[in-house]
């Protein structure tokens, strides 16, 4: 069955009071899709924005960042945008669902298109908003638009990777008008990627080293990773073969001695039980 789609004013009881920091800019409606009751949660939402073009460190990062947030009952708010989004969204809906998309399309638009199943399972096990009406397409005036929304809703706001001129950077611009936290995680200094982070830790924003870093400043803490006894004795030699820094499928087979195929089925396994992040870039990696 698919879900209703609602429409809260600021009349309404669930309407984030966070909005009125927003002043005249304070939408008039949002549309939403899903648990409105994610919008009152406490200690309140954080936002994990960032690049598009993200390294696979840095959708590894977003993943666990947005995977300890919800697990540990903070919503994480982004946009829903490919990269840095989509893969904070990802690692919080692993968590049980808790996280909000705000759209800068019509709330049951998916944007972009390729984004349809991520919509779909946000809007069954979180909660996706938009202000504009139903149905609305994309245009490029309504994604700063969105960005003042996300700023406002989250109480703290993690970049990952952003570029100096981004739309991560624009949320950065209206979250620090509107008093909110900023922090953002290092990268790389020849990456252009983590350009535009590097130059907020230069200017003041709060570094996020570590994902206990990034937990600590929302006042909560990271649940108990879950026990090896969960895996199977040859997952856990697999998973003792993938080193820290990451190595493609036929690296970590040849760790563990055993054929790259055979390899791959326990990878998959492990990757399916949130032990392994397989990037985009092929290479395997321990879930942070």
């Amino acid at each position: 069955m698919e879900p209703s789609i609602d429409r809260l004013t600021p009349a309404d009881p669930r309407w984030p009071l966070s909005l009125a920091d927003l002043a005249a800019a304070q939408p008039s409606q949002l549309y939403a899709l899903g648990d409105v009751a994610l919008l009152g949660a406490t200690p309140g939402l954080v936002a994990i924005v960032g690049t598009r073009n993200a390294t696979a460190y840095g959708e590894r990062v977003a993943d666990a960042l947005g995977h300890a947030f919800a697990a540990a009952g903070v919503p994480v708010v982004s946009g829903m945008a490919r990269g840095i989004d989509a893969a904070a969204h990802r690692g919080a809906l692993r968590a049980g669902g808790r996280t909000i998309a705000v759209l800068g399309t019509g709330v049951d638009v998916p944007y972009p298109s390729g984004h349809r199943s991520l919509h779909a399972e946000i809007a069954k096990s979180g909660l996706v908003l938009a202000e504009q009406e139903p149905g609305a397409k994309a245009h490029p005036g309504a994604f700063p638009r969105r960005n003042r929304i996300i700023a406002a809703l989250a109480r703290l706001v993690i970049v990952v990777e952003a570029p100096h001129k981004s739309g991560a950077m624009n949320t950065v611009e209206q979250a620090t008008g509107l008093g909110r936290s900023v922090a953002a995680v290092p990268g790389p200094i020849d990456s252009p990627q983590s350009a535009g982070t590097n130059w907020l830790l230069g200017s003041g924003g709060q570094v996020v080293g570590n994902v206990e870093d990034a937990l600590a400043l929302m006042g909560v803490h990271a649940t108990s990773p879950p026990p090896l006894a969960d895996l199977e004795p040859v997952e856990a030699e697999v998973l003792a073969g993938v080193p820290s820094g990451g190595a493609y499928i036929d690296e970590v087979a040849l760790n563990c001695q055993l054929p790259v195929r055979q390899a791959g089925i326990w990878l998959t396994s492990l990757e399916l039980k949130g032990r392994v992040w397989l990037g985009s870039d092929g290479r395997v990696s321990r879930r942070l």
